[in-house]
């Protein structure tokens, strides 16, 4: 009966069953410009493999019910025993796998290591963004424990095996570890020389007891976590194992799990040590310069997952308005329909080239190549992970009321947007981190300039950005005020000069007309009627 009443009509099919790489232009191109041609064939093939992975019904609905069926905390078993464990859905474990087969967690290992797993992590950043917490914390742990020849001997190959192991059980009897980590405490955030948790030495050289708690502890399932404490030289990085060596549990009380706008699949705790056995990483009292490196790792792991959550906001919008007709045609064929969603494909693209740039940086290497990171980190995660909310908001918007319904899968990205920008520090974090870097290390300054010389001249939009930037950078005193336009500003900049470089005429001529001359408004849809929109909504189509 109802079939006589209610015949559907003019509504998109789902967007599964693609390859979310392959049809990703930007991104496949990226990958191609920074990997070297004797790897290009192999590398191409496991990330279109992966893509088609990512755009299937199966793993898309994995990622539904991961975040349908949020981590539960059992802090006691039926007999009253103290267990602190958190149970998941098996969508949760089965995505988990996934991403550690896909090398999400083995880019120090691998040849060409960290583009590969830099295109990857985007791509699965579009299925499920919750996972993506454990594999980056443990990615970014190698650096840390490098620190410490026999720590790294030890945990490296768990860390980087493409084994999923989710037992709790010595990590010496896995064959593939996870790590989380545990900075901030209730008195301090961002401000971890603030941390009161005290570390005692114990009997055993570079064995420590701890006491105190972490406000926010990540991925509290984990095999091993990277915690600061004040050791009697001070502020130190320690290595706390989730089971010791003898197979009993270490003390890690799971007071609660934080109840959180987004990322609902994943478990974001409180904890509470209390004798908790813990080794040194590192020297004492420089657990700052410790962790230096897996905080850099884990913030260009924010700019790639904000990239990807654009990626996929973008792609649901064009496709929906490919396929969606009104008043008398396509959606996407309304001259100003197609003005946001170029608009929107000019930030996705901007940010998916930057992001990958500086992966490939890692890859490099060189001093130069880290001088670049030490200032390009910092404003990349300022710039790309604040773009993210207001992307996610209109392309939701371009489903019109749709884009608000559960199902259509918009609003969880626009919960997940501001998540990025927030962790591993906030906004004004990252605009002081930037400042540090000028005042502290002429080296990263040159090798920015450096890196957006290389298009100079090619665009006077560009050029007389440039110009204004290095007015701006000849007077450093009292800056802090305006610290967030000037990292702003490096972040379009050096956006700018890789689009003017590496991408199609018709986008980099849109990104430098709206971003970096005058020819842009506040919102998105204010494009220059005169440039070629169409061509760049067509780059951006998610299907061929």
């Amino acid at each position: 009966m109802a079939g006589s009443t209610h015949t559907v009509t003019n509504q998109p099919p789902p967007l599964v069953g693609h390859d979310v790489y392959t049809t990703d232009r930007a991104l496949s191109e990226a990958v191609g410009r920074h990997v070297a041609p004797e790897l290009l064939d192999e590398v191409g093939e496991e990330l279109a493999a992966f893509g088609r992975t990512c755009g299937s019904a199966q793993v898309q609905e994995w990622g539904v019910l991961a975040n349908e069926n949020p981590p539960r905390l059992r802090t006691h078993d039926r007999y009253g025993h103290r267990i602190d464990e958190v149970d998941f859905h098996p969508s949760w474990h089965r995505l988990l796998g996934k991403g550690v087969s896909a090398g999400l967690t083995a880019a120090w290992v691998r040849p060409a290591g960290h583009v590969r797993r830099a295109a990857a992590f985007l791509l699965w950043t579009q299925v499920e963004a919750g996972n993506g917490c454990p594999l980056s914390m443990t990615h970014a742990a190698v650096p840390a424990l490098r620190t410490d020849p026999g720590l790294a001997a030890e945990w490296e190959p768990r860390l980087t095996s493409m084994i999923y192991d989710r037992e709790l059980r010595p990590a010496d009897r896995k064959a593939g570890a996870l790590f989380g980590m545990g900075m901030t405490e209730k008195q301090g955030g961002s401000d971890v020389r603030a941390n009161t948790t005290a570390a005692t030495p114990l009997a055993e050289s570079g064995t420590y007891s701890l006491s105190g708690h972490k406000w926010f502890c990540s991925a509290p399932m984990s095999d091993g976590f990277l915690v600061l404490a004040q050791a009697p030289d001070g502020l130190t990085c320690f290595l706390v194992p989730r089971v010791l060596a003898d197979g009993s549990r270490n003390v890690f009380r799971i007071q609660r799990l934080k109840d959180k706008l987004g990322n609902r699949s994943n478990a974001s705790s409180e904890v509470e040590f209390d004798g908790t056995w813990a080794r040194r990483v590192g020297e004492e009292g420089r657990g700052v310069r410790t962790i230096i490196e897996m905080v850099a790792a884990t913030r260009l792991d924010c700019v790639l997952g904000s990239a990807g959550l654009m990626r996929q906001a973008v792609a649901q919008a064009v496709h929906h308005c490919d396929h969606r007709e009104a008043f008398g045609g396509r959606l996407v064929d309304k001259p100003l329909m197609r003005n946001v969603l170029a608009d929107l494909a000019l930030e996705s693209e901007a940010a998916t080239t930057l992001a990958l740039r500086l992966a490939a940086a890692y890859d490099t290497g060189g001093e130069q190549e880290q001088a670049l990171l030490r200032i390009a980190v910092p404003a990349a995660k300022y710039w790309v992970t604040k773009r993210c909310a207001p992307v996610t908001v209109e392309a939701a918007e371009c489903l019109g009321g749709n884009g608000y319904v559960e199902e259509s899968g918009m609003p969880r990205l626009v919960r997940e947007s501001p998540l990025n920008s927030i962790w591993e520090g906030a906004g004004n974090v990252q605009a002081l981190d930037v400042l540090r870097a000028l005042q502290r290390e002429p080296a990263a300054l040159d090798a920015y300039l450096r890196e957006v010389g290389r298009a100079r001249g090619a665009d006077h939009r560009l050029d007389g950005a440039i110009k204004a930037l290095l007015t701006d950078l000849a007077d450093l005193d009292g800056i802090e005020a305006r610290a967030r336009r000037l990292t702003e500003r490096l972040a379009l900049v050096l956006q700018g000069s890789l689009l003017v470089r590496f991408a199609p005429p018709e986008v980099a001529d849109a990104f430098c007309a709206s971003r970096l001359g005058s020819d842009g408004g506040a919102a998105f849809g204010t494009l220059p009627h005169t440039l070629d929109l169409a061509a760049i909504v067509e780059r951006s189509r998610p299907q061929a």
